[in-house]
């Protein structure tokens, strides 16, 4: 079973002591790691032994979310429909269970974006401004990016990142990575004292990591087209 060269991602590591390959859920893409010194063809060898092996996690990957009229979308873990509104004026805004765009169709996928985007932004600056209250922390600026490898970070001169898309998961899984990154405020580390504070801030871990593992890769999916999503399914072949 052969591999097309357009599933193909090649990429070098002065580091990679082995040959890895990892399925790129965004892309839809096998990522082929060489070390320096081991050639293309080498690892053309290797993807075809393993052919299966890859062909069963692409096909294992879920669809790609779109936004488009009557697509559905999930905000706080709740699912609404998008509906273009070209007749009417507002940008974007939420009406029970609806999200309108208002506009030219060739904006709307900006428009939910932006949407998400403005929201997120609000919501997750306010949960850890609380969060950070209740453990006498103030992050010096919270943001939120188009990231795909991780769901939130902190910098080390106390800058909060959070990724627009943890909007659409649960209630209880933003409650987590707010509280987890709030709690890097403090201890930059992941030792005990970073878990017993980042547990105290929010009682939803266990639940949260299990939703992520679950949900993760196909909430990291929506949107407009991307690229550096997290690792699935990783193997070293040589």
């Amino acid at each position: 079973m052969d591999i097309e060269t357009k599933d193909i991602v090649w990429r070098r590591h002065a580091r990679a002591k082995k040959i890895t390959l990892r399925i790129d859920p965004s892309q839809g893409r096998v990522v082929v790691t060489l070390p320096l010194r081991v050639t293309r063809s080498a690892g053309m060898a290797l993807l075809n032994e393993h052919a299966v092996w890859v062909a069963e996690r692409l096909a294992a990957l879920p669809d790609v979310p779109r936004f488009a009229d009557g697509a559905e979308l999930m905000i706080d873990g709740v699912k609404h429909v998008i509906r273009h509104a070209p007749g009417r004026r507002g940008g974007a805004w939420l009406e029970g269970g609806t999200l309108y765009i208002s506009g030219d169709q060739a904006f709307l996928v900006r428009g939910v974006t932006d949407f998400l985007r403005d929201r997120a932004l609000r919501q997750l600056s306010g949960q850890a401004i609380a969060k950070g209250a209740q453990a006498g922390l103030v992050p010096r600026r919270v943001t939120v990016k188009d990231t795909h490898t991780r769901w939130g970070s902190c910098s080390a001169r106390g800058v909060l990142m959070f990724s627009w898309r943890l909007l659409m998961a649960p209630p209880f899984v933003q409650d987590y990575v707010v509280a987890h990154e709030v709690a890097h405020l403090r201890h930059l580390d992941h030792g005990p004292d970073f878990w017993s504070l980042a547990d105290a801030l929010s009682p939803h871990r266990a639940a949260a990591v299990s939703w992520l593992a679950q949900e993760g890769s196909r909430l990291l999916r929506v949107g407009l087209p991307c690229v550096g999503m997290p690792r699935v399914g990783l193997l070293r072949v040589a």
